[in-house]
């Protein structure tokens, strides 16, 4: 006898049971009596057994038949049994909260999209915070390039820097902080032995960093509000080149604080600041909300987090502008 089709499937498609019918099915074949089901599923046993012949009608077997004053499995429901309990419990796994993840046992790779910057000053603290309490998780830093947010719902697990306004409706985002522009030059020029004015700084050659080759920001714009122009020696695709470039030169190279601070940790530079009022930038990290609540994902975050508080910017001693430090604006 054909199987009648649902109205519209499909050819060839077979409707799905009543998966109602599981956890009755279950409680049957490990009791062995509709007595003992209907009371560990708090039902009657007229309506346990009403169940019992529909679970008949769908599975094809008897599931359980008189022996002697009780009832005894077929072999088809002793061979059933393990599978039901099985399907039953992925289930109900599948259908609860997810659980605090296991960081000592957690094999997990992430992939970060950040710029070099932020890899040499987060880095270290993110690395050994990792090491100490997930050692089975393993991050990839993918370089940034032409940022597109939509990277989130495929290959990217987080972007941390400075997130684009506004960010698509599928992603998320957090705050991490501010950052502010300093000046690194050798740590033996002449120029470095003092703090800088604005003519100062602006008679020095500049190194600054972009990817695409541009020379004019902001801080020429404050520069031309007092009648002054620099000299952009160069441009440098990265942080960490530019640092070596003001290494090896009499030029200025233009970063982050906290690049300057871990830079000048290993290399003989000064760390100067611009006396300029610059604008502050926020540092922030984005995830796709197809990870919002995954634990592991959770706990990532919760880590980047801890690493940056941990970052000092000011821990290389920079050389201020102005009485009391702050920047002056006259030259």
């Amino acid at each position: 006898m054909q199987q009648s089709q649902a109205p519209g499937a499909a050819p060839g498609f077979t409707p799905l049971p009543d998966m109602n019918l599981l956890p009755a099915l279950d409680a049957l074949l490990r009791a062995g009596s509709v007595a003992g089901a209907a009371a560990e599923l708090n039902v009657s046993p007229s309506a346990m057994s009403r169940t019992l012949a529909r679970l008949r009608r769908v599975v094809g077997d008897p599931l359980l038949v008189p022996s002697g004053r009780g009832l005894t499995l077929t072999p088809r429901a002793h061979g059933m049994q393990p599978r039901v309990q099985a399907a039953l419990n992925t289930a109900v796994a599948a259908l609860r909260p997810p659980r605090e993840v296991e960081l000592a046992t957690l094999e997990r790779e992430f992939r970060i999209r950040t710029n070099d910057g932020i890899a040499m000053s987060l880095g270290a603290p993110l690395l050994a915070l990792v090491a100490r309490e997930a050692p089975g998780v393993r991050l990839r830093l993918l370089p940034e390039g032409d940022e597109d947010p939509a990277d989130l719902r495929t290959h990217v697990d987080l972007d941390v820097g400075e997130l684009p306004d506004p960010l698509p409706h599928d992603v998320r985002s957090s705050a991490l902080g501010e950052h502010r522009h300093v000046a690194v030059a050798r740590a033996d020029a002449e120029f470095a032995r003092e703090p800088l004015t604005p003519r100062r700084f602006a008679g020095l050659p500049h190194i600054t960093v972009t990817r695409r080759g541009r020379t004019y920001s902001v801080v020429d714009e404050r520069l031309a509000e007092l009648g002054l122009r620099r000299d952009v020696l160069a441009t440098a695709p990265t942080y960490a080149a530019a640092c070596f470039f003001a290494l090896r030169t009499d030029a200025l190279a233009l970063v982050p604080s906290e690049v300057a601070a871990e830079a000048a940790r290993v290399m003989p530079l000064a760390v100067l600041e611009i006396p300029l009022e610059l604008p502050v930038a926020t540092t922030g990290m984005a995830w796709h909300v197809r990870v919002d609540t995954d634990p592991a994902h959770r706990w990532l975050r919760g880590a980047v987090a801890r690493a940056a508080a941990e970052v000092d910017p000011d821990r290389a001693g920079i050389k201020r502008s102005g009485a009391g430090g702050a920047a002056t604006a006259t030259p």
